[in-house]
């Protein structure tokens, strides 16, 4: 599932494209794309259809863009989503499944939504004040800040972990606490601040906590200078382009390969019905 990087690639990708276009048309081409909208797909068609969209917004993994008096088009990627700005009369991509025409400075795109596995989904919804204070979609309200907003609380965040007997992992995969991170940058994040991934969170002293939410914020700057991570052809940019960070990773997928910082092979455990990656040499079961 794309995290944060990939998401705020795309968020970027769509700025210059649909800050303030109108959507001239809608084309549902298949209403299993809009699971997570409370209406049918005539109705929208109807709330999104002539609509000036403003700037892309987005928190964690979740993405929209607002529009009218309180309202916006969200969008969730899943396991394949894409959100794609296409010429007029670019040859469809085989798992289409939204088609939007928007008008900008004179000039017409088609903002497509395509998804092969179809986990991801598209949805106009209200935007609401969270506790916060933020307004969000009335479906992301409940996701924490992640590390990379100027209004993120390290020491909040800290003192949540340090409350918890869940293992750091998991505190760290919490959307409700840290808002973004999926396993891949997890495993990475946790690699560079040497923490194994089963520790409890009160095991583990503040000033290391706070070390693991800098390497964090590293590593989501690294993947976005890299255009986030690409496995295969299912997370790509708004112009259908690969990122290259998976060429960067230290633990992720790295199973018996040597450990770039002391040589020892990366080991790979289940975790939560994924995998965890970690190398049992730097990456010590120890309190601190």
């Amino acid at each position: 599932m794309p995290e944060l990087p990939e998401v705020e690639v795309v968020r970027r990708g769509l700025q210059p494209a649909v800050f303030g276009a109108t959507v001239r048309s809608v084309e549902v081409r298949d209403e299993r794309a809009l699971k997570r909208h409370t209406g049918d797909a005539l109705d929208f068609v109807d709330r999104i259809e002539g609509a000036v969209l403003g700037e892309p917004q987005r928190r964690g993994k979740f993405l929209w863009i607002p529009f009218g008096a309180g309202f916006a088009l969200m969008a969730h990627l899943g396991m394949s989503g894409q959100l794609l700005v296409r010429p007029i009369g670019s040859v469809d991509e085989r798992q289409l499944r939204v088609r939007m025409r928007i008008e900008r400075g004179g000039g017409a795109l088609e903002l497509r939504f395509s998804d092969q596995r179809l986990f991801g989904s598209l949805a106009v919804d209200r935007l609401l004040p969270a506790d916060d204070g933020e307004l969000l979609p009335s479906q992301v309200g409940h996701i924490a800040r992640d590390p990379l907003d100027p209004a993120f609380d390290v020491d909040a965040v800290v003192a949540r972990m340090r409350a918890s007997g869940r293992n750091i992992k998991t505190l760290i995969l919490d959307q409700q606490l840290v808002s973004g991170v999926g396993n891949i940058y997890a495993d990475e994040a946790l690699w560079r601040a040497r923490l194994y991934w089963g520790r409890p969170g009160r095991s583990i002293s503040p000033a290391k906590l706070r070390e693991l939410l800098g390497h964090v914020v590293q590593v989501f700057q690294d993947a976005l200078a890299e255009g986030g991570t690409s496995f295969d052809a299912l997370y790509v940019n708004v112009n259908g382009e690969s990122g290259y960070f998976a060429h960067s990773l230290n633990a992720y997928g790295r199973t018996d390969q040597a450990c770039a910082r002391c040589g020892s092979p990366i080991r790979r455990v289940k975790f939560m019905n994924r995998s965890s990656f970690f190398c049992p040499q730097c990456q010590r079961k120890r309190s601190s």
